[in-house]
């Protein structure tokens, strides 16, 4: 009787020393290498949709996702959005990050427009959008993101759909500002990408 005993907890033992192997072994595949850091975002100062200034020192200590939109834009950026908002949706709430949208047609998107803005795609709390000086956020764009932004050609010359030509990718930048990747938001494969990197710096 007490041999079965002996052997029924070895083999109790032995079992539950698999699963913890299997279950650390999938973790392990399922959380992969943090990607490498591609450059830093700079200090800079601009207003949220409520009206609260943010600095990037306010976004220290965790992850971040940034895009470049702006309320007017007609083709673009309502599904760079909606993505967004996607994203807003399914990430996991247990994941400290935040959601960074910066307009770049700051003489129209006031806080209050993009309030409106932010209401309609049903944007959380931990979704920003920021607005402020033109010239400061253009820079941000070129120069720290490094990312194109500028004026649509007037009317008659290359033309476009849009006025105010702006990237579509999105941007994960780690808790530190440091840029961890650029991702084509209208590319599913690319968001996959996105969301596995997210997890491999995620704190």
């Amino acid at each position: 009787m007490a041999l079965t005993l002996r052997r029924s907890l070895l083999w109790g033992l032995l079992v539950a020393t698999v699963v913890v192997i299997a279950a650390a072994a999938m973790l392990r595949l399922r959380r992969s290498e943090p990607p490498p850091a591609l450059g830093q975002v700079p200090d800079f100062t601009l207003v949220n949709r409520d009206g609260r200034t943010v600095r990037r020192a306010d976004l220290a200590g965790r992850p971040w996702i940034a895009d470049f939109i702006f309320t007017r834009c007609p083709a673009s950026c309502p599904m760079m959005t909606a993505r967004m908002a996607r994203l807003d949706r399914e990430l996991p709430r247990d994941i400290e990050l935040r959601l960074v949208s910066f307009s770049v047609d700051p003489q129209h998107d006031t806080p209050a427009v993009l309030q409106r803005y932010a209401a309609s795609f049903k944007a959380s709390a931990r979704w920003l959008f920021l607005t402020g000086d033109g010239a400061q956020i253009y820079r941000l764009s070129r120069e720290g993101f490094k990312l194109g932004v500028d004026a649509a050609p007037p009317a008659g010359g290359a033309g476009t759909a849009e006025p105010i030509l702006h990237s579509t990718r999105f941007v994960l930048v780690d808790g530190a500002g440091r840029i961890r990747g650029y991702y084509d938001a209208f590319d599913a494969e690319s968001m996959k990408g996105l969301v596995r990197d997210l997890e491999a710096i995620a704190p």
